[in-house]
């Protein structure tokens, strides 16, 4: 009991200089690794070589597997990070934009998400258990982001009231089959065709 005790207070104490040190580095490495296996999975597929992306990351091959033991595990935070830098943009553009020009780039911004997980999107639909979680992660991410840009624009009077973010953000990712700058052309069509019926905002 005494030494779980002890234990448990050793994790309260302050880290010293040489351990945020290597916290940091170690987060700088992940951040690498994340970055670069997007890219590679992107263009190569999820099967592409650790190697690669561990050279493009500016790492050994042993600093992967020491932060990702398997590859699913790679893949899932890859996966995980996209969602999360797609639904933290509505922040800053809500802060940015009038309430209809920060749906419209969110959007865009959606669709970019959308090209860079074709290269996830053969692992997703495996039928792994080990990404069983993912999509609830999606929904739970995305779907509360684009309904606070959607009220906000329907309360501006720029949008309709009537749109349910599940269903613009299936129809956005319908649109997404072709080459990306004519996805996010007829995503733009889509998000201005919201603007049909919008009530004067009183």
């Amino acid at each position: 009991m005494n030494d779980k005790r002890t234990n448990a207070m050793d994790d309260l104490k302050p880290l010293d200089r040489e351990d945020r040190r290597v916290r940091a580095d170690a987060q700088r490495n992940i951040n690498a690794l994340l970055q670069s296996a997007m890219t590679v999975f992107a263009n190569s597929g999820v099967d592409a070589p650790v190697r690669e992306i561990a050279e493009k990351a500016g790492v050994g091959i042993g600093t992967v597997y020491r932060h990702f033991p398997q590859r699913s595990d790679l893949i899932v935070a890859v996966f995980r990070r996209e969602v999360d830098d797609c639904a933290d943009a509505m922040e800053e553009l809500s802060a940015t934009c009038g309430p209809g020009e920060a749906l419209s780039r969110w959007m865009l911004r959606y669709v970019d998400f959308i090209g860079a997980k074709r290269g996830l999107s053969a692992a997703l639909s495996s039928g792994d258990p080990a990404y069983a979680s993912l999509p609830a992660y999606f929904e739970k991410r995305l779907n509360p982001a684009l309904n606070s840009l959607l009220q906000s624009a329907a309360v501006a009077g720029e949008v309709r009231v009537d749109v349910e973010p599940y269903d613009l953000l299936r129809a956005a990712a319908s649109l997404c089959n072709a080459d990306a700058e004519h996805a996010r052309m007829m995503v733009s069509l889509l998000v201005d065709g919201l603007r049909y019926r919008a009530s004067t905002p009183s």
